[in-house]
């Protein structure tokens, strides 16, 4: 990325900003911002080049050993864009580094690879957090007597659990009242009883026998 007369000056004032700050003139303000439009665009273009060269270099490596001529062309111009060599970009160059050319780029690469592995490992160090100190697997005693407890060569037994006092045994509970005796049911009266049969009445006195037996 190459800057014209007109960028450097800008980027200069803008600089000069950053390094002691002031006030800044309209002027200069809207020249930072058309600056930073034309980073952002320059960058746009450049991750659009390096895509399309990346695409067309894995064309070639498909139909190598015939297009190791372009690969290795092709290779160098997406280097120089910012690709980054990958694993087959190493493999097809060591299968070509009967070539000078070949040779040299992946004398290149692998420098690059190398860059981005210490670059990657760095990061990852700063990263990942410290390891946690693991917790005890056994609770601390305090040993009784001070200085002149067991030996730490000595097997200590773990403290009992002091023991909770008996519980008193409460008042027994009230034993409920016994039922009343239910009392006897009466039997029922037969129709004997609640109609009595009337006796027939004794003949009176002095009337004839026979009247009786013809009666």
């Amino acid at each position: 990325m190459a800057f014209g007369v007109e960028e450097l000056r800008v980027l200069r004032r803008a600089l000069a900003l950053a390094l002691h700050p002031g006030p800044a003139s309209a002027g200069d303000v809207q020249d930072c911002f058309r600056l930073a439009e034309s980073l952002d665009e320059a960058m746009c273009e450049g991750a659009r080049l390096r895509a399309f060269l990346v695409a067309d270099l894995g064309r070639y490596r498909a139909a190598l050993p015939g297009t190791a001529a372009g690969y290795l062309t092709l290779l160098e111009e997406a280097l120089g864009a910012g690709h980054r060599p990958t694993a087959d970009d190493l493999a097809a160059l060591r299968a070509l580094r009967g070539s000078p050319a070949a040779a040299a780029l992946l004398d290149r690469c692998q420098a690059l690879a190398e860059q981005d592995v210490r670059a990657r490992f760095a990061q990852g160090a700063r990263t990942v957090p410290a390891p946690a100190v693991p917790p005890s697997r056994t609770r601390l005693l305090a040993l009784p007597g001070g200085a002149g407890g067991p030996e730490a060569g000595e097997s200590e037994e773990p403290a009992k659990p002091p023991q909770k006092p008996a519980q008193k045994p409460g008042p027994a509970p009230a034993e409920p009242p016994a039922p009343e005796p239910a009392s006897p049911k009466r039997p029922i009266p037969t129709p004997g009883e609640v109609f009595p049969r009337r006796k027939p009445a004794p003949p009176a006195e002095g009337t004839d026998s026979r009247q009786l037996a013809a009666g």
